[in-house]
């Protein structure tokens, strides 16, 4: 899941130039007018900046976790760090993602797009709807895994439902959810496409075959992650062992010859002692997203970096990060069970490994520039002049910029890749390049 608490979580590089015709200058250029429409008048310490408090595991509850890892650890010597990340997010018990609790929005650890404002969702339903139409407009699964609470299914349902009904009507959108709790969560969130047939729960094996486009909206950054660091020329992991009342770590050789086939796969090491995260994980994931797939489109949404980026030298430490009641923290051994863990994800492996499935890349993206591409400045536009509360007009302005633009939001940190399969090379409208957006009358 995606993570952002109110100020930039991530540790963010210098702004690359992008493919869309303009130089990093001119998008800077850009930004700072865009920056105009959020922030003249805006008040820097409004409530979306809130450290907030969210429900949390009993100590009980965390205790019991941390004694079964233990016992775990024990009984093989240590564990690599992969399995203790599984354990302390999806246990299926005392797991981060499968107990009840407030993950998302104030009173979570995080928000997510989705849950900052529906216009994230409303934007992705015009993609959508030009896939249906590049498919023939007939039968079209949306495929969603990992959907939290259920804001992104139901921002694009009730975007359709409104603009597209005949989409609407000829869609099915299925649900892959492990988490019991976020399952209640969604049924209670989505009753009226329930009722409207437009919903149901699947396992991914389920949709082989299908036709639509497969969505995961910072779902790849909470796999599993193996930690490794480079020595003296060679590659080892970090395995997590007892220590004292909690855990520490140990250098040890690999766990599979599979994380040296990562590396080389992307082309690229860690520098001389340097730690990284390599998400095996997500590798199996998109193998099994690309055959279920018969025929349309895989769109992922999360904060990562191309392979050269993310394991660069100057990376001495690896992008591992814990949420917990609007904090960020560096220690995956506290809280166990009761923070979330995430990594960001390597965009490079999830391209060639797409392509060995017949996935070909029809486009790769910052945030900001997928949504301006999709019409963000026209939305936001409409929407303030429905707005006659100049309190809630700056409130709307404050949370819209949290999406988009690139220094302290989501609008950098976070890409967007599409990948298809069986489709002519399509001119997606998310990639109309920022140059190109025309500004509304009277927009500044």
């Amino acid at each position: 899941m995606l993570k952002y608490v109110g100020y930039p979580p991530v540790k963010h590089c210098s702004y690359a130039a992008t493919d869309n015709g303009m130089n990093h200058l001119q998008v800077q250029a850009f930004v700072m007018v865009l920056s105009l429409v959020f922030v003249l008048s805006a008040n820097y310490n409004s409530t979306f900046y809130l450290h907030t408090l969210g429900y949390f595991m009993t100590q009980n509850q965390k205790s019991e976790l941390v004694l079964k890892l233990q016992q775990q650890i024990d009984s093989v010597d240590g564990i690599s760090f992969a399995e203790f990340m599984e354990q302390a997010l999806y246990h299926p018990e005392y797991g981060y993602y499968t107990t009840a609790r407030n993950r998302i929005g104030k009173k979570g650890d995080f928000f997510t797009s989705s849950s900052v404002h529906s216009c994230f969702g409303k934007l992705i339903a015009r993609q959508l709807e030009q896939m249906w139409q590049l498919l023939g407009q007939g039968r079209f699964i949306i495929a969603e895994q990992g959907a939290g609470e259920g804001h992104l299914c139901l921002d694009i349902l009730d975007a359709l439902a409104k603009k597209s009904p005949e989409f609407y009507a000829c869609l099915e959108y299925r649900l892959i959810e492990l988490s019991p709790d976020n399952r209640q969560r969604q049924e209670d969130l989505l009753q009226q496409h329930l009722a409207a047939g437009r919903i149901s729960w699947c396992e991914l094996d389920d949709l082989r075959g299908m036709e639509g486009c497969f969505i995961s909206n910072e779902l790849v950054d909470a796999f599993p992650v193996h930690l490794i660091e480079k020595h003296a020329g060679e590659l080892q992991e970090i395995y997590v062992v007892n220590k004292g009342d909690g855990f520490g770590e140990e250098l040890r050789p690999l766990s599979t010859n599979l994380i040296k086939e990562y590396f080389q796969r992307v082309g690229i090491e860690p520098g001389e002692g340097n730690r990284c995260e390599v998400n095996l994980a997500a590798c199996d994931w998109m193998q099994q997203v690309a055959i279920v797939l018969e025929r349309g489109f895989v769109l992922t949404v999360d904060y990562g970096y191309l392979a050269e980026e993310l394991y660069a030298p100057y990376r001495h430490a690896g992008t591992l990060l814990c949420y917990h009641q609007h904090q960020t923290n560096e220690d995956p051994y506290r809280e166990v069970g009761c923070q979330d863990i995430t990594a960001h994800i390597d965009f490079t492996t999830l391209q060639k490994i797409g392509r060995q499935q017949n996935l070909d890349v029809f486009y790769f993206g910052q945030q900001h520039q997928f949504l301006m591409g999709l019409g963000f400045l026209e939305m936001l536009i409409e929407m303030e002049s429905l707005e006659t509360d100049p309190n809630k007009a700056q409130a709307l302005r404050m949370n819209l910029k949290t999406l988009i633009l690139p220094e302290g939001g989501m609008g950098e940190s976070f890409k967007v890749l599409i990948q298809g399969k069986n489709v002519a090379t399509p001119e997606l409208l998310c990639s109309k390049r920022i140059r190109d957006i025309s500004m509304p009358a009277g927009a500044f």
